[in-house]
């Protein structure tokens, strides 16, 4: 998060108060980022809108710039600016989708999380960050490499998140439940599977200082529980990830980070590792071509 640059913040003109905004105001106070602000509009009928808020932001000492634009649609917009821009962050204030619609449609929210090529957050509550619970997910159960880095990334930029608005991390893993018939006799027991997760947590834990009782391994699906354990906790934002498959249509999402988007009553920050988010850069490079 501290080596951030550039963020991408995604406004619209429609919605009121752009709590996008006002999260990418705290991330750039700490980090010193440069703040371009986006309207996706085919029109071009916000101009005063941004030239205004511009004003506003180089007055409080922020570096700022901004546009409106359109490519297609509002994903491919946001992705073609923030490539453009060479933005290391996407900040966007998320807006529910019509269930109906959603059933038929997939929605340009869980496209954008598919296919942009860097973090995006996800603003959902006007809660203050300072002081509060920043809760990262991790699925330890995987173990190759590309999980062990996704991790790895999960919990730092939870901790870099805790750490710019002075909270406290927490970390939870969803494990499986016991079955008698597993060829491997540690996941036909729930102590053992626990024992299990909780050892392959001690690296970040000790790396980034994580007591007992903020590691929290649990039985059940990752999807119920980091919504559940979110709201237990009270969390204010909930570090998700995906090891996406690529393919020749481009990249797929674990749908984990897609359902929970809507459940959770947290800020949502969805990380990738860098192998997929290179494969999506080139992908956004040959659509430009």
């Amino acid at each position: 998060m501290q080596a951030i640059r550039s963020i991408l913040v995604v406004m619209d003109p429609n919605r009121g108060e752009c709590l996008a905004l006002k999260r990418a105001k705290l991330i750039a106070g700490v980090t010193q980022s440069h703040l371009h602000l986006l309207v996706c509009d085919k029109k071009q009928e916000h101009a005063a809108l941004l030239e205004s808020t511009q004003a506003d932001l180089i007055q409080e000492g922020y570096s700022v710039s901004s546009q409106q634009s359109w490519h297609e649609n509002l994903y491919q917009t946001i992705i073609t600016v923030q490539q453009a821009e060479g933005c290391g962050l996407v900040i966007k204030q998320h807006f529910p989708s019509n269930p109906l619609k959603k059933a038929l449609l997939t929605p340009d929210e869980w496209k954008l999380l598919r296919y942009c090529p860097g973090p995006v957050l996800m603003v959902k509550t006007d809660k203050p960050w300072t002081g509060g619970i920043v809760l990262a997910a991790v699925d330890v159960g995987n173990n190759d490499g590309a999980h062990r880095t996704l991790h790895s990334g999960i919990v730092m930029h939870g901790y870099d998140i805790a750490g710019l608005a002075k909270g406290t991390l927490h970390v939870i893993s969803a494990h499986p439940s016991p079955m008698l018939s597993a060829a491997d006799p540690t996941f036909q027991l729930k102590e053992t599977i626990e024992a299990r997760y909780r050892q392959q947590c001690e690296a970040f834990k000790s790396e980034y200082e994580i007591s007992d009782d903020r590691l929290h391994v649990e039985e059940g699906p990752a999807d119920v529980l980091i919504p559940y354990m979110a709201q237990k906790l009270q969390a204010v934002v909930t570090v998700i990830g995906t090891v996406a498959r690529t393919g020749l249509s481009g990249a797929l999402i674990g749908n984990t980070a897609e359902v929970v988007l809507d459940t959770l009553e947290s800020d949502v920050l969805v990380l990738k590792p860098e192998a997929i988010l290179a494969h999506l850069e080139e992908l956004v490079a040959q659509r430009a071509d």
